[in-house]
């Protein structure tokens, strides 16, 4: 947009206004959502656009305050520096880097999940385990960070069969991090909880996160092992762990498959019978044995649209009768759409979060951008890899592909995400364009997490706009 293009109908005796820079999309067959610079948004019509862009919106337009307001129009040189100030709001996480730490202690596994992304293996603890060495030299990285908020979180493979690693690992980081303000979370099906455990996280003031998909036939049928107890063990211990550590200090994770498409109002009820607040709806991530099964338990991307609009909508029913729960992703969207806060969400950064907003250490001292690097790399693909928990810092970040990775990132230079009018809301996630599409950017046109993102948005603010209820809901969410 045209800085210097002036708003051609002042009311009398007032400055006139300036346009400043904004980009818009269709919201449905009637409206346009026009979001500026700093990233509020308008819901207006096309005429409303067009006349705004060609200075010919007169004062007596229902939106002409609106506009003003909101900063697509401008009478005050002031309306500039809080543009930037929202700018600089949306990117302050950037000079803490590397806040989430994520340690795969074990490859080892009771369970065949159908969309498990790595190897699952059972015996070989000497082979798939890490060791404390590896440990200490991942640590070392950690600490290195100028994060003051640091979260070390556990996974595997099932990560309570190597708990003495863990334990290990959390000992020595509240040294090593004395003075930063740090937080243990424990990524586990709860299959080997025991009272030791319990009471040792209890002490550490550990977190948990549990995978959960929904009832019994749906998570045993997602997630087998021997015996096909798996929902009913998650219950048992589940009920075990809030008792000792509280309920807040337990959060749970499902994972969309084919069989989920049929069930969204069955997986969020489950959750609120089991008592928790939060409900995250993920997509199946198309990596490991998840890609190997795609014919089985995979979809195409407006199923799984269908699915969140309408496990959404019974997420919102359950707020309005009175119990509180929340959709996570929505959460992180609302926060972006409303607010200029960071969310620090990975898929939802730019430049991307990964390497600078999250590392992983493998169990065998490899460093990855991102969780879905080291899945990548079980199908015999190392792309995401930028070295060795032996490696210098310096070079880790510095002397791999990770600098060009991020540069190919930001939004404001990707074709497509450049000129959409979303792109202070969204993220460009080069692993996943580069594992769907055969490189970092990708092609936004075929992107399904482009129309994944793209129709959750225009969702969401229709809702806000169109559904009183639901926008209470929402916004009873925030900040």
């Amino acid at each position: 947009m045209n800085l210097n293009r002036t708003f051609l109908q002042p009311e009398k005796n007032s400055q006139p206004a300036t346009l400043l820079p904004f980009r818009f999309v269709p919201l449905d067959e009637l409206r346009y959502v026009a979001v500026n610079a700093g990233g509020e948004h308008i819901v207006t019509d096309r005429n409303a656009i067009e006349s705004l862009i060609d200075g010919k919106l007169p004062v007596e337009h229902p939106q002409a305050d609106d506009f003003e307001a909101r900063h697509f129009l401008s009478r005050e040189k002031t309306t500039i520096a809080m543009l930037a100030s929202q700018i600089r709001t949306r990117l302050s996480g950037l000079p803490d880097f590397t806040g989430l730490h994520m340690f795969v202690v074990t490859l080892r596994c009771d369970h065949s999940c159908q969309y498990c992304q790595v190897s699952r293996v059972s015996e070989d603890r000497a082979a798939f385990d890490m060791t404390p060495e590896t440990a200490d030299a991942a640590l070392a990285h950690v600490f290195k960070s100028p994060s003051p908020h640091i979260k070390i979180e556990f996974q595997g493979g099932e990560t309570l069969l190597n708990f003495e690693l863990i334990k290990y690992i959390i000992e020595k980081a509240m040294i090593l991090g004395a003075n930063r303000d740090i937080q243990f979370v424990i990524a586990t099906n709860l299959g080997f909880i025991d009272e030791e455990i319990i009471n040792y996280c209890r002490d550490k003031q550990v977190f948990f996160s549990v995978s959960l998909d929904g009832p019994a036939f749906l998570h045993d049928a997602n997630r087998p092992r021997p015996g096909n107890d798996s929902h009913a063990r998650v219950k048992n211990a589940l009920h075990r762990v809030r008792n000792s550590l509280g309920v807040e200090r337990v959060s749970a994770l499902m994972t969309t498959t084919k069989l989920s498409l049929s069930y969204p109002k069955e997986i969020v009820d489950e959750y609120v019978s089991l008592g928790f607040d939060t409900i995250f709806l993920r997509p199946l991530s198309d990596y490991g044995f998840a890609s190997r099964s795609r014919g089985k338990i995979g979809y195409q991307s407006n199923a799984f649209v269908d699915f969140f609009k309408v496990a959404l909508d019974r997420v919102i029913k359950w707020n309005l009768k009175g119990t509180r729960i929340v959709e996570a992703y929505t959460h992180l969207l609302l926060r972006r759409i409303l607010t200029s806060y960071p969310t620090g969400y990975v898929d939802l950064q730019s430049p991307s979060g990964m390497g600078i907003g999250a590392l992983l250490y493998n169990y065998n001292g490899k460093v990855y951008t991102a969780d879905e690097g080291r899945m990548l790399a079980e199908m015999g693909d190392d792309t995401f890899c930028i070295g060795h928990v032996n490696d210098d810092y310096g070079n880790l970040i510095h002397g791999s592909n990770l600098v060009p990775m991020l540069r190919e990132s930001m939004v404001e230079a990707v074709p497509m995400c450049s000129d959409c009018a979303f792109n202070l809301y969204c993220g460009t996630d080069p692993l996943y364009h580069y594992r769907s599409q055969g490189d970092w950017v990708g092609h936004r046109p075929t992107s399904d997490f482009c129309f994944r993102n793209m129709e959750i948005i225009k969702h969401l603010i229709c809702l806000l706009e169109d559904d009183r209820e639901s926008r209470e809901v929402l916004m009873s969410w925030m900040p």
